[in-house]
């Protein structure tokens, strides 16, 4: 669990555990360290670390909080699924977005869940509205569940289970290399790669090297050439075919590395060739 100072970690924790075993409260920065409780979350066995409130780097002066965020911090590096959490009365503001894309860089699976959902009103038009918002300002994260809950009234917490359940499946999900090869066909032919400079770039084949997070190496001519917009291209198209919605997606581009074997020898001799072919060469 991560998020701004006051975004309802804790009482979120608490209202998963059913008892109030994690200090919360109104003020911001109650939470000091990364504390981490096992719990059966309706049948399902996880460690949940509830983290200090992250502020943005500039207002951290005290020496005890630096070291709380620092916590915060290593608990990303070390998680699976990471709960993003949002004030609803205030959500998306640009320190939101820094954690979030935190957690995206470090190859977590990512769900964000809308705190004190309770307070909301007009809650299906504004939830539409959260949800264009979270589509255009966090694209990488695009499909990533959003879930809106309230940690003091209880509700949401089924929701929020299925999105952590659905968002671990997804980081863990592996593709067979045929099917992925039939795909790069179909996506190279409905969107050719850029030539620069006259040369079409030519994509070989891709194979799925690695999970959590998923990790394509696609062996190509010219992979310094290939520029982003190509790149997120293929991202976001393999996210949506094979339907790993909001997951961080890996895509590295390498040479296809042909080499002539013959390179390297000298080139024989006309006696030598002689002898070897025989008498009449």
């Amino acid at each position: 669990m991560v998020g701004r100072p006051n975004a309802g970690k804790s009482t979120l924790v608490n209202r998963l555990l059913g008892v109030d075993r994690l200090l919360a409260g109104p003020e911001a920065g109650i939470t000091r360290d990364a504390i981490s409780v096992f719990l059966d979350w309706d049948g399902l066995p996880v460690r949940v670390f509830d983290t200090a409130g992250m502020r943005k780097k500039a207002r951290v002066q005290d020496k005890l909080e630096r070291l709380s965020v620092g916590d915060g911090l290593r608990a990303v590096k070390f998680a699976e699924v990471v709960i993003v959490v949002l004030d609803a009365a205030i959500p998306f503001e640009q320190q939101d977005l820094r954690i979030a894309d935190l957690a995206e860089r470090e190859g977590r699976a990512v769900v964000v869940a809308v705190n004190k959902w309770d307070q909301v009103k007009q809650g299906r038009a504004r939830f539409d509205e959260l949800s264009e918002k979270f589509e255009r300002l966090l694209p990488q994260l695009r499909g990533a569940p959003l879930v809106a809950v309230s940690a003091s009234k209880g509700s949401g917490m089924d929701r929020l289970r299925d999105s952590v359940v659905r968002a671990y499946e997804v980081w863990n999900r592996r593709v067979g290399t045929a099917e992925l090869n039939r795909w790069l066909v179909d996506a190279v032919a409905a969107h050719p790669p850029p030539a620069p400079g006259g040369r079409r770039i030519r994509l070989g084949y891709i194979t799925q090297a690695r999970t959590r997070p998923a990790g394509f190496i696609v062996m190509c001519s010219y992979p310094q050439r290939l520029n982003e917009s190509y790149k997120r291209y293929l991202i976001n198209a393999l996210r949506e075919d094979f339907d790993m919605p909001g997951t961080p997606v890996r895509l590295t581009f390498r040479g296809q590395g042909h080499k002539n074997p013959y390179r390297d020898r000298k080139k024989p001799s006309p006696s030598r060739l002689r002898k070897h072919l025989g008498p009449g060469a």
